[in-house]
C-alpha cells in the first residue's frame, strides 16, 4: 500500500491528467485536492478525447472511486455538465464512484461577474484569468463569507446566506464596476436544484480517507495547475488562486502527512504557460510556433494557445525543493522529435549575478537570462517504444541530462498522447 501525490512541476499543462488516469490502474482512490474549473485534463483513450475540469481522470476506470476535496472551489453547473456527458458516452458517475467534499466552497454566480469585471478594468495589466469566478470563490472562503456545498441542502439557510452577500457583491457590481445587479431569487431557485442533484454525492472526504488507508487501500492525490502558479511560491501576481504545491494535498482533501509515501512532479520536456508573467526561456521564433502546433498547445479549459520554451531546469529545480519530490515523469517527450538543435536551461543570469532558482520578485525574474546547455535532436519517431533502451541515443542523452539536472530519479517517460504510450521505469506504487 503506498499513497502519492502527483504536481505539476512547471506552469500547469505538464499532462498531469494523463500520468494520473495511468497511475489511477495502481490505485482504490483518486482526490483531487485544490483549485476549480479553471483547470483541465485531456485524456485520450482508445482513440476518444476527454476532458475533465472537476472530476478527477480516474472516473474512467469502472472499479476506482474518485474524490473531490474540501480544498477545490466547484462550480455545480460545471461538475454536473461533467457527470452528464460522461453518461451520455456510457460511463454512469454514480454516488459509489464519486464523493464530493460538503466542506467544499462553491462557485456562485456573483463570483464570476466580478472575476471578469475585475479582469476588464485592469486593461493592459490583465493577469490571465480565466473569468471562471475561482479567485473570488477563495477570496470568500478566506474572509468567512462563503457558501459550501452542505448550504445547498438548506433552502432556508441557504437563501438567508445569500440575501446577506448579495447585498455586499450587487453594491460592488453595480456602484463600482458599472455592472447589472444579480437576482437572488434567480440564483436562489438554479442553487438550490443543484443541491437536490448533488447531496447524493457530497460526503466527508477526509473520513472516507482514513477508512480507505486503514483497511490498506491505496491513495492518489492530484493537483491541478503547477508549483509556479501556487498562491505564495508562483510567479506572483501571474498566479492561481490556491496552494498547487504538495504539501496541500494534506490541507484540500484532509490528511495527515504522515500519511503520503511519494510525491511525483510532471516535468514537460519542453515549457508552457498561459496568460501573461515573466518566461525567461520562451521561444518566439518559428521552433516555438512548431512546438505549439505539434503538442497541441492550446488551454483544455479556455482554448487559448499556449506560449511554449525551452525546457527549464531552474524552474523544475526550484518545484522539486518546494514539493520535496521523489521522482518525475517526463511527458511530451515526443513533441521534440525533428528538432535538429535542443536547450535545456541551467541557470540564469541576472546582470553581474547567476541564479540556480527562480527569484521571488517579478522584476528580478524578467530580467533574467537563461544559461543553456545544448543537445542534439533526434528524427526517429518514438511513439511505439516502451523501453529506455530503445529510445535513440540522442533522446537518451537528454532524458539523462533532465535527470542528472533533477538530482530525483526519472519514474515514467510519455512518448505520445495515449494512455499506453509510455515507458515506465520505476512504478510509483512500487513498493
Amino acid at each position: 500500500m503506498s499513497n502519492v501525490v502527483i504536481v505539476g512541476t512547471q506552469w500547469g499543462d505538464e499532462g498531469k491528467g494523463k500520468i494520473v488516469d495511468l497511475l489511477t490502474e495502481r490505485a482504490d482512490c483518486v482526490v483531487r485536492f485544490q483549485g476549480g474549473n479553471n483547470a483541465g485534463h485531456t485524456l485520450v483513450v482508445q482513440g476518444d478525447k476527454h476532458i475533465f475540469h472537476l472530476i478527477p481522470s480516474g472516473i474512467l476506470h469502472p472499479d476506482k472511486v474518485c474524490m473531490i476535496g474540501n480544498g477545490v472551489v466547484v462550480d455545480p453547473a460545471v461538475l454536473i455538465g461533467e457527470m452528464d456527458r460522461l453518461r451520455e458516452a456510457g460511463l454512469a458517475v454514480t454516488p459509489e464512484k464519486l464523493v464530493v467534499s460538503r466542506y467544499a466552497h462553491v462557485i456562485m454566480p456573483y463570483h464570476r461577474a466580478l472575476d471578469l469585471a475585475r479582469e476588464n478594468r485592469k486593461g493592459s495589466t490583465k493577469i490571465g484569468t480565466t473569468g471562471r469566478g475561482i479567485g473570488p470563490c477563495y477570496e470568500d472562503k478566506v474572509s468567512r463569507n462563503g457558501i459550501r456545498i452542505h448550504d445547498l441542502f438548506d433552502p432556508q439557510g441557504f437563501r438567508s446566506k445569500l440575501d446577506k452577500i448579495l447585498e455586499e457583491k450587487n453594491f460592488m457590481l453595480e456602484r463600482y464596476f458599472g455592472e447589472a445587479p444579480l437576482d437572488g431569487e434567480v440564483i436562489a431557485r438554479e442553487y438550490l436544484r443543484y443541491g437536490e442533484r448533488l447531496k447524493p454525492f457530497a460526503g466527508n472526504v477526509s473520513e472516507r480517507l482514513q477508512e480507505a488507508d486503514r483497511t490498506g487501500k491505496s491513495l492518489l492525490f492530484e493537483g491541478a495547475q503547477g508549483t509556479h502558479l501556487d498562491i505564495d511560491h508562483g510567479t506572483y501576481p501571474y498566479v492561481t488562486s490556491s496552494n498547487t504545491v504538495a504539501g496541500n494535498a494534506c490541507c484540500g482533501a484532509g490528511i495527515g502527512p504522515s500519511r503520503i509515501h511519494r510525491v511525483i512532479g510532471i516535468v514537460k520536456a519542453y515549457t508552457t504557460r498561459v496568460g501573461g508573467g515573466p518566461f525567461p526561456s520562451e521561444i518566439l521564433d518559428e521552433t516555438g510556433e512548431y512546438i505549439r502546433s505539434v503538442g497541441g498547445e492550446y488551454g483544455a479549459t479556455t482554448g487559448r494557445p499556449r506560449r511554449c520554451g525551452w525546457l527549464d531546469m531552474v524552474v523544475v529545480g526550484t518545484s522539486i525543493r518546494l514539493n520535496g519530490l521523489s521522482g518525475i515523469v517526463v511527458t511530451k517527450l515526443d513533441v521534440l522529435t525533428g528538432i535538429p538543435r535542443l536547450k535545456i536551461a541551467t541557470g540564469y543570469r541576472c546582470g553581474s549575478m547567476e541564479m540556480g532558482s527562480v527569484p521571488p520578485e517579478l522584476e528580478a525574474l524578467e530580467a533574467c537570462v537563461p544559461v543553456y546547455e545544448e543537445l542534439p535532436g533526434w528524427e526517429e519517431d518514438i511513439g511505439e517504444l516502451r523501453s529506455f533502451a530503445r529510445l535513440p541515443a540522442n533522446a537518451k542523452r537528454y532524458l539523462q541530462a533532465v535527470e542528472e539536472l533533477a538530482g530525483v530519479p526519472l519514474s515514467i517517460i510519455s512518448v505520445g498522447p495515449g494512455r499506453d504510450e509510455n515507458i515506465i521505469l520505476r512504478h510509483p506504487f512500487d513498493d
